[in-house]
């Protein structure tokens, strides 16, 4: 697997690892805003730890890629939980040893108590989910983050769909307006446009995705 970190190839190589897992699929789909999307992406899908350990490595190689400064991550219930957990391990096999939380949707009145599992919110807490949607995770993530003390770092996520959240912006320049912190996506639908226009068993999708980025899409 290439380590290009100053490319782009890493983001294609994993896109096609996305398709090749049945992750990222094509056909027609609802997305939570109502629209019929022409591709869906579904990281419960890493679902074995060969895959996780690969999808941990791309988050890995995104945060060297962006040279983004940050103390600690943090995995949003629940699938950010394993997200973090396989960047964390990833970033150790790379040298680099760093705590991780994450939050349980209840809390417990027994027991180590509290929403919070892991090491103590400290520092600069980078997230680590998925995708952003209506940016719900987000928001409660940083609201955690804030009242243990430490600082919301950014968002590390896997694909950004670069398309209309609540307004006319897309869900993550949302988040990066309203709470002042980057969002570092593993790829972008223009990586995905890409790869499916250089691919001649998957071309025959390039028209309809393409007329779904003009309806619903945002400019990066």
């Amino acid at each position: 697997m290439t380590r290009e970190i100053g490319g782009e190839a890493f983001r294609r190589e994993f896109v096609a690892f996305a398709i090749a897992k049945g992750v990222l699929l094509f056909g027609e789909f609802k997305t939570k805003a109502g629209r019929l999307s022409p591709y869906f992406f579904n990281a419960g899908l890493f679902d074995d730890g060969e895959s996780l350990r690969q999808l941990g490595r791309f988050y890995a190689l995104t945060l060297q890629a962006a040279a983004l400064p940050f103390d600690m991550l943090f995995g949003p219930a629940y699938k950010g939980i394993p997200l973090a957990a396989a960047t964390a391990l990833t970033l150790s096999e790379t040298g680099r040893n760093v705590p991780f939380a994450f939050n349980r949707k209840e809390a417990k009145d027994h027991g180590e108590g509290g929403t919070v599992i892991g090491a103590r919110l400290a520092g600069r807490v980078l997230i680590v989910d998925d995708v952003i949607s209506a940016g719900t995770s987000v928001r409660e993530s940083v609201e955690i983050i804030r009242a243990g003390g430490a600082t919301p770092a950014g968002v590390l996520i896997a694909l950004d769909r670069q398309e209309r959240g609540q307004g006319e912006q897309s869900a993550t320049q949302e988040v990066q307006a309203t709470f002042g912190i980057p969002v570092l996506p593993i790829c972008t639908l223009t990586d995905v446009l890409a790869h499916v226009a250089a691919t001649p068993a998957l071309a025959h999708h390039l028209p309809r995705v393409e007329e779904y980025r003009q309806r619903y899409g945002v400019s990066p």
